[in-house]
């Protein structure tokens, strides 16, 4: 089993670690090997990487392996909720090594098993029509939960063990999606780890491009309501849209009680006021709203220390030297927070700094012309022999899935690419000899290794 995770991603987690998508149903390499994703959802509600792992099985334990290794690295924070699919080990590894979090199926893959669970009673599609329009025309938690037992009761399922113990991972489903612009089912080993490298990249490109729009750009309020403009004013410019779509709801909308309790779904869910609560706001001439309910999760003014982090495709550093890089960028973090809080603690850490380079610069000129092991020996003598891992059974991913707008833009812009991307990858043999600082072998541009665990060891392999 292997799991890593770069500084990049261990940096973005205390800002996006909040509710995570994980999911293993996705086939990346011709051994079979299950792959396990941890998406977030960033500042501009683009999928982001908190992680990733590799798994020669689904089993309770090595789950449990997993989960450990990802909330080490993550510094131990557990997040708030944890979407995944409906498998049994995943659900008591989560309860045994995260049980403060707030564990969810993914509705999708519940849906899907409504064939298999109900044909057998007497007038299934009435079942399925009436079970699908409880499920996605609920508006809230009392509607659902008052839909849902009339449901139950008017068709006799009261008694059904699946129905009784009844929202998504299409995150990791749609960053599957986008996996495929990089890897393939044929990958080797050494393919999967260095596409993965790529689609961080590309992951980390487009949230640059984001937040450099964010910057320079600005777009226009729909209304003249000032509490549009303050929205404006802080959130980025995706989410910005979001609720430039309710404010144009909101003229849809008759208010004729103020009393009356608000539902705040759509706050809960999307963090976001709904267009009855705007129009409500508006109805009793509220010009500016509470500051409560602008979220700093969503801000484009915040400075997020991941983004100062130089992640591993934009300088390749060599494997040891990497792992020295990702140590002092990890403790380095809270130190430059700390200082940048006043001018005298940023003179204190620069004449530190000071201090420190030119006792650095010190050392290095005594050690200069010294010999040392050349890279080129460094790879003659660090040699290890990957075999290949026996092909394995998992649960699968599927074939069809509710396919969001992004899943079906991606799938058009990549059919016409993935045969030139196929012929750039060089297919290597089963079993292959990998240098481990050489240029095929990219753990020193990734900045994480892998690592076999042992029997009883769950120290954190990254």
């Amino acid at each position: 089993m292997a799991f890593w995770a770069d500084a990049r991603s261990r940096a973005a987690f205390e800002y996006f670690g909040d509710v995570i998508s994980f999911d293993t149903t996705y086939n990346t390499n011709r051994y079979n090997l299950v792959c396990g994703s941890f998406v977030g959802v960033n500042h501009h509600g683009q999928s982001t990487l908190l992680g990733c792992s590799l798994m020669k099985n689904e089993e309770i334990e090595s789950f449990k392996w997993l989960f450990q290794c990802w909330l080490r690295c993550m510094g131990g924070n557990a997040p708030k909720g944890f979407l995944t699919d409906q498998c049994a080990s995943i659900k008591r590894a989560l309860e045994a090594c995260i049980p403060t979090t707030i564990h969810r199926w993914c509705i999708w893959h519940i849906m899907k098993k409504i064939p298999s669970k109900l044909n057998g009673y007497k007038g299934y599609a009435d079942i399925e029509q009436e079970m699908s329009q409880v499920v996605w025309n609920s508006h809230s938690k009392d509607s659902f939960d008052r839909n849902w037992n009339d449901f139950l009761l008017n068709f006799g399922l009261v008694d059904n063990k699946w129905l009784s113990g009844m929202r998504s991972t299409q995150r990791s489903e749609s960053m599957h999606s986008f996996f495929n612009k990089f890897i393939t089912r044929n990958s080797s080993l050494i393919q999967f780890v260095k596409q993965y490298d790529n689609c961080l990249g590309s992951r980390e490109q487009a949230e640059r491009e984001s937040d450099a729009a964010d910057f320079y750009t600005v777009i226009p309020c729909a209304t003249k309501s000032s509490i549009e403009a303050q929205f404006q004013d802080v959130y980025t410019h995706q989410k910005f849209r979001e609720v430039q779509a309710q404010f144009r709801g909101k003229a849809n909308c008759i208010t004729r009680l103020t009393n009356s309790a608000l539902s705040y779904s759509v706050y809960e869910s999307r963090g976001i006021l709904c267009r009855h609560a705007l129009s409500v706001l508006s109805f009793e001439q509220v010009s500016q709203v509470s500051p409560r309910y602008i979220l700093e999760r969503w801000s484009k003014k915040v400075k997020r220390r991941h983004t100062h982090i130089k992640s591993s495709h934009d300088e390749p550093l060599m494997e040891p030297r990497s792992k020295r890089f990702d140590q002092l960028v990890f403790r380095s973090q809270n130190i430059c927070e700390f200082a940048s809080e006043s001018e005298e603690l940023t003179v204190i850490l620069h004449r530190t700094y000071d201090n420190v380079m030119a006792e650095m610069e010190s050392l290095k000129a005594k050690r200069k012309g010294t010999s040392s092991l050349s890279h080129e020996d460094a790879n003659l003598e660090s040699v290890n022999e990957l075999q290949s891992p026996p092909r394995i059974r998992t649960r699968g991913r599927p074939k069809n899935r509710l396919g969001s707008k992004l899943d079906k833009q991606i799938t058009n812009a990549t059919k016409k690419k993935k045969m030139n991307v196929l012929s750039e990858i060089n297919l290597f043999d089963t079993a292959s000899v990998v240098h481990s600082n050489s240029s095929q072998y990219q753990g020193h541009v990734m900045n994480y290794q892998f690592r076999v665990p042992t029997v009883g060891d769950n120290s954190l392999a990254v």
